[in-house]
C-alpha cells in the first residue's frame, strides 16, 4: 500500500522503515504537517500517516477523499486533531496507537517534578559558572506529600506506581477508576475538587476532549493549595495558560512543568533557535524561574518510538488484508469514554 507519511522527522523515517521490514508498504515521507493547505501532497495515496500536529478537520478530510485517500493512521494515542464525525460521514477509517510506552511519559512527568523541586536546572547552571552557593535551591521531601493524578489510564497508572515508591499519598480522579491501584497502592479516588484542594503535586494524564479542555482554569486554580506543583504531559489544551500565568505571578502555583502547550503546533518539533519567538504567552512562561518546559518529548524513548512504528505498520497490514481494525477509533466508540 502507498502511504503518505506527514510530519516526518529523521527518527520517524528510521523506525518506520525498520518496522516495515521487507517493504510491504510503500512509505513516502513528507516533512510538512498535513492540513488543508498541504492535502494536495497526499493525492493518489490510499492512506496517510499523521502525528499530533497534523490537522484533519472536515475540510482536510473532504480534500483527502477527493484525492482517493480513505484511511488515516495516527502515530499517537490522542485523536483530538481529527474530526471523527466528518471522517465517518466521508467513509474515512481512522486508527491510532493506543499504547506504546506508558513508562516513557510517566517517567518524564516524574522527572519534571524532581527537576522543579530540587531546582536542578538552576543548580547545574550555577556549578558551570563556578557558583556553589545553595541559596535559593532548597527543595522538599516528596515522602509524606500528596500527589493528585488526573486520569489513571495506562500512563496515569504507571505514574501512580512510581510516586507510590517515593512514599506519597496518592489521590486520583478518573470516571473509570482502576481498582487495582486502590487495592495494591492505596490510591484514593476522589472528586476532582477534593483532589485540587488536597494535593501538593497535580499531574495531568487525561485525554483532551470538549469536557477536559481548560480543565485547569481560574476556578480550578483557586481551589488549589498555595504553592502547588502542576505537571502537564498530556495535551496542552488541558490548561488555560493565561490563568496559570496569573497564578504563577500570585504565587498560587509554585512550580510548573510542561511537556505540552496549547499553541505548540507552531513551535514544537522544530529548531527555531535562530528566530524570534512570536508567541508572547509562551515567551512569558519562559521568564519564570519556577517553570520548566520541554518540547513534547515525553513519548520520546527508543522503546516507545519502536512500538509506535510497529503498531502503525500492523494497522496498515490489517487494512491491506481487509482484517478487522484492532485500533480503529470512531466518534461513536469514544463517546463518553476517558480515552
Amino acid at each position: 500500500m502507498r502511504v503518505a507519511v506527514f510530519s516526518a522527522k529523521p527518527y520517524d523515517r528510521q523506525f518506520l522503515k525498520e518496522a516495515n521490514g521487507s517493504g510491504s508498504h510503500e512509505l513516502v515521507f513528507f516533512e510538512p504537517h498535513l492540513d488543508e493547505n498541504t492535502v494536495p501532497l497526499a493525492a493518489g495515496f490510499p492512506a496517510v500517516c499523521v502525528f499530533v500536529h497534523d490537522r484533519l478537520n472536515a475540510g482536510a478530510l473532504k480534500s483527502l477523499v477527493d484525492g482517493e485517500t480513505r484511511f488515516v493512521a495516527l502515530r499517537c494515542a490522542g485523536f483530538n486533531n481529527v474530526d471523527l464525525v466528518a471522517a465517518a460521514e466521508l467513509g474515512v477509517r481512522v486508527v491510532r496507537v493506543p499504547a506504546y510506552s506508558p513508562y516513557a511519559v510517566a517517567e518524564h512527568a516524574v522527572g519534571l517534578m524532581l527537576a522543579l523541586n530540587r531546582r536542578l536546572i538552576r543548580a547545574h547552571a550555577r556549578v558551570r559558572e563556578g557558583n556553589f552557593s545553595l541559596e535559593g535551591l532548597m527543595g522538599f521531601d516528596l515522602k509524606g506529600k500528596t500527589a493528585g493524578i488526573v486520569g489513571t489510564g495506562n500512563i496515569g497508572s504507571v505514574a501512580a506506581r512510581i510516586l507510590h515508591g517515593f512514599g506519597l499519598r496518592i489521590l486520583a480522579y478518573d470516571p473509570y477508576p482502576n481498582q487495582s491501584l486502590t487495592e495494591e497502592l492505596g490510591v484514593e479516588y476522589v472528586p476532582l475538587g477534593k483532589l485540587f484542594e488536597e494535593s501538593d503535586i497535580i499531574t495531568l494524564h487525561c485525554p483532551l476532549t470538549p469536557d477536559t479542555r481548560h480543565l485547569i482554569d481560574i476556578k480550578a486554580l483557586a481551589a488549589m493549595r498555595r504553592g502547588v506543583m502542576l505537571i502537564n504531559t498530556g495535551r496542552g489544551g488541558l490548561v488555560d495558560t493565561q490563568a496559570v500565568i496569573a497564578a504563577l505571578k500570585s504565587g498560587k502555583v509554585g512550580y510548573l512543568g510542561l511537556d505540552v502547550y496549547e499553541e505548540e503546533a507552531d513551535l514544537f518539533f522544530e529548531d527555531l533557535s535562530e528566530q524570534i519567538i512570536q508567541d508572547d504567552v509562551f515567551a512569558r512562561l519562559l521568564t519564570f524561574p519556577n517553570v520548566i518546559i520541554t518540547g513534547h518529548q515525553g513519548f520520546f524513548t527508543k522503546e516507545a518510538v519502536e512500538r509506535i512504528a510497529e503498531t502503525t505498520i500492523k494497522n496498515l497490514d490489517e487494512l491491506e488484508r481487509g482484517d478487522p481494525l484492532t485500533n480503529e477509533v470512531t466518534a461513536e466508540s469514544t463517546r463518553g469514554r476517558p480515552g
